[in-house]
């Protein structure tokens, strides 16, 4: 589950994370860093929050792997293009983020190794996001809204240690990416873009699992926004299914907020998710544990590990 409400992915209670791509608000209150959802103010008991200590392995097997290829030659430009794409999914999530605490009347600021929230930001979402590798501390604290417990530092690169500043390491999971070159899976079901305020709030209580508090975290000006296209997959009698949020920046296609209802497998909402997807672009987002699994069967590899920080 990406939430971002990456990540319930782009959290604040990180037993619904989503923003972001397994998003399953349901499941993970059931990550939604991923996606980021889970991310958001106020995140719960970092004890129920999924852990993904392999990332950094899964990463560097990666690496091998394309390393090999370009010893052949047959893989030689893969491996510049990795630190590129990283770039692009942490640059198109912080996008994402931003969208959220828009429409919830919010400004963030983006500067040249942060984007912060100077005001707390939206349920799952967090408050700082890094953007650089040199990004230090003071980059993402000085930025945000400290006076009471809760707020949230999306670590992109997984190199801060906020403990000293009275942190606590929340979860980790692991950036992924799609090459563009791959064809999209066909969809089954009806699958559509959500179009109007009542498509909306049907999608998100389907995401949040008929929690009609935390569906209210979508509100109708992401309708409004160029970037964002939230789609549905919907059975024979209306219901739906599955749904995802996509984000079109920095030229990659982010996907957030990815679930499935009932026992509908995690491959129905990422074939409807990518075959809305802009043709031609890389697809990025961020998963961790059995999210990440279903995550690489559909293609994905994965680009760096990534922390989230709560404020106790």
């Amino acid at each position: 589950m990406i939430t971002d409400a990456s990540d319930p992915a782009d959290a604040s209670d990180p037993a619904a994370a989503v923003d972001s791509v397994a998003s399953d608000p349901a499941g993970a209150a059931a990550d939604s860093v991923g996606s980021d959802a889970a991310v958001g103010s106020d995140a719960a008991d970092a004890s129920e929050a999924p852990v993904l200590p392999d990332a950094a392995g899964l990463l560097g097997a990666a690496e091998s792997a394309s390393a090999a290829e370009s010893a052949s030659g047959s893989g030689a430009a893969r491996l510049p293009d990795a630190a590129a794409l990283l770039r692009a999914a942490v640059r198109n999530n912080a996008d994402w983020c931003d969208t959220m605490c828009r429409a919830h009347g919010l400004s963030g600021a983006f500067g040249p190794r942060a984007w912060t929230s100077p005001r707390r930001s939206p349920l799952y979402y967090p408050d700082a996001v890094t953007l650089a590798e040199e990004a230090t501390a003071d980059d993402v604290l000085t930025g945000i809204d400290r006076t009471a417990p809760g707020a949230s530092v999306k670590d992109s690169h997984a190199r801060l240690d906020l403990a000293a500043a009275g942190f606590r390491l929340l979860f980790e999971a692991a950036w992924i990416h799609r090459p563009a070159r791959l064809p999209a899976p066909r969809p089954t079901g009806d699958w559509r873009p959500v179009r109007t305020p009542d498509e909306l709030a049907a999608w998100a209580l389907a995401w949040s699992g008929g929690d009609a508090d935390e569906a209210a975290l979508f509100r109708p000006a992401l309708l409004a926004d160029p970037a964002t296209t939230i789609v549905a997959g919907h059975a024979d009698d209306g219901r739906i299914l599955g749904g995802a949020v996509l984000t079109g920046a920095a030229g990659v296609t982010g996907v957030s907020n990815l679930f499935t209802a009932d026992d509908v497998p995690a491959s129905y909402a990422w074939a409807g998710a990518l075959a809305a997807a802009a043709p031609g672009l890389p697809v990025v987002g961020y998963e961790s544990g059995d999210d990440l699994a279903a995550a690489l069967a559909e293609g994905f590899e994965p680009l760096g590990p990534l922390r989230v920080w709560l404020d106790a």
